[in-house]
């Protein structure tokens, strides 16, 4: 199975970007989708997440403003960036926790890097 990220950028801030993060392999399902970020010098931080059931969770910092999403039928997820800053600048990675076969692991992508101009 791997991920792979994709739709980074430079952006003036106030813009948009959206992030894909498609899973190709043998896959039976996709159980929990999650975005992270990692800015230079950074740790790596979780964004937001989405549940089996379509639940999302988001950092304080980017409530309001991000949106994750997933198309179950294209084992694609998505994060939806509007109002972008300059703070937002960073590589992001998916990473999904996907079942093939019979076994369930945590699967990273290669991280898309999103830099966002004052």
């Amino acid at each position: 199975v791997q991920l792979q990220a994709s739709g980074g950028g430079l952006v003036q801030a106030g813009g948009s970007l959206r992030l894909s993060c498609a899973a190709s392999g043998t896959i039976t399902s996709i159980k929990s989708m999650e975005w992270y970020r990692q800015a230079p010098g950074k740790q790596r931080d979780l964004v937001a997440t989405i549940s089996t059931g379509g639940g999302t969770t988001y950092a304080d910092s980017v409530k309001g403003r991000f949106t994750i999403s997933r198309d179950s039928a294209k084992n694609t997820g998505y994060l939806q960036m509007n109002s972008l800053q300059p703070e937002d600048t960073a590589v992001y990675y998916c990473k999904a926790n996907i079942r093939s076969h019979f076994i369930l692991a945590d699967s990273w992508g290669q991280g898309t890097q999103v830099t966002v101009s004052s």
